[in-house]
């Protein structure tokens, strides 16, 4: 049995997806900066899957820039503020994922800009207390890049919060949505955010390709210069069948939220139940556990016994899931979200994972994984007491 958990590291295509994509392929080959037919053609592909992001999203066409996944989306972000807006802190958490920690460091490191961390609280929030204790203590240009939701414990945490103290205190305001544009309807336009950025393979649509919204008038400039593609903001000839594909697989994220979230929700609390049932102490980290303030595609335990290679008994038995992030060069350690949530002694009597749900799983599938668990545990307890 093949069973797949790691939604949120990458998803399976929607078929209608991959149709899109080959059909684009097949019919669209023009470059679409040439003028003839050929080019205009593909053009014309290109600006309908922007029409279609801007259009549930409701933004302008021209806020959308195609990029060729979140982490460039994010580095396009960050570091032409940095270059461009005249930005001279940066505050963030320890909380977000690598593509921004690692390039927040570097930049702050490489031209002398102040770096500042928001506290967490025990349950994976953010203390808003100290971000705006932050925010007071310093009247520079100050960006704040602060995730949506974290994509290993699932928290959500208040964009309108966060929004609402970047406007008071005259600060940018980027968040990584990675992990819910695609996931829920989202409006940006009304929400409090200067930029965001998206991923395709999180809902379904292909690998290689995302988009970074970029508030109308912000004045960001590019990092890849070269032909001017994307309103001058992304140079390089533009991924047509990763960009059809993504325009394709939100529309159908979207049209389908509502049948979707209620299926994968069911699916989650199906899942913790089975869990709470088979592991009495079993830990749920950060707040995976409450349906208002949590991802509902994301369940991150903590298993009451100590095995550093689950994952890869796991993998024996057909499962795949995870210990961390996926970006994480394969290391099969404990990742630094929890490092930032559990002290040492925890960790080293626990195993950490994290479940990640699709509309493609089932409850026979969370069956299958849990009874594996129940057998891990019990050859790793005999382990210990041998």
């Amino acid at each position: 049995m093949k069973v797949y958990f790691d939604n949120a590291a990458t998803t399976k295509p929607h078929e209608s997806v991959i149709e899109s994509m080959v059909f684009a392929m097949k019919n669209s080959f023009g470059n679409p900066s040439s003028t003839h037919s050929f080019g205009r053609q593909t053009k014309g592909l290109i600006e309908n899957a922007r029409k279609i992001i801007s259009k549930y999203t409701k933004v302008t066409s021209g806020e959308i820039i195609f990029t060729s996944c979140g982490t460039e989306a994010n580095n396009l972000i960050i570091r032409s503020c940095v270059d461009y807006l005249g930005v001279k802190r940066i505050i963030t958490s320890p909380m977000e994922h690598k593509c921004v920690a690692e390039t927040v460091r570097t930049i702050c490191t490489d031209r002398e800009i102040k770096l500042e961390l928001v506290n967490i609280l025990p349950d994976g929030d953010l203390d808003y207390n100290h971000l705006e204790e932050i925010l007071k203590s310093d009247d520079s240009k100050t960006l704040i890049t602060l995730m949506h939701a974290n994509n290993e414990i699932g928290n959500i945490y208040d964009i309108h919060k966060i929004g609402e103290l970047a406007k008071t205190y005259n600060a940018y305001y980027h968040s990584d949505m990675v992990q819910t544009l695609g996931h829920f309807p989202i409006n940006l336009n009304e929400l409090p955010v200067d930029f965001a950025s998206s991923s395709a393979h999180k809902y379904h649509g292909p690998s290689g390709v995302g988009f970074a919204y970029i508030k109308k008038g912000t004045g960001l400039k590019a990092q890849i210069t070269g032909g001017g593609q994307e309103r001058n903001l992304r140079s390089g000839t533009e991924n047509l069948t990763g960009i059809v594909g993504m325009g394709k697989a939100f529309e159908i994220a979207n049209e389908d939220y509502e049948t979707d979230q209620k299926y994968i929700q069911e699916l989650k609390d199906y899942t913790i139940t089975k869990l709470k049932g088979t592991f009495p102490n079993i830990v749920f980290n950060g707040k995976c556990t409450d349906r208002e303030k949590s991802l509902y595609t994301i369940i991150n335990i903590l298993l009451p016994f100590k095995d550093s290679l689950i994952g890869f008994e796991l993998d024996l038995k057909g499962i795949a899931v995870s210990q961390g992030s996926a970006c994480s060069s394969g290391a099969a350690k404990v990742s630094e979200v929890m490092h930032v949530l559990l002290n040492d002694e925890i960790i080293d009597k626990t195993t950490p994972l994290r479940i990640s749900l699709s509309k493609y799983n089932t409850k026979e599938e969370i069956d299958y994984l849990v009874n594996s668990l129940k057998e891990i545990e019990i050859k790793a307890i005999a382990r210990t007491n041998s």
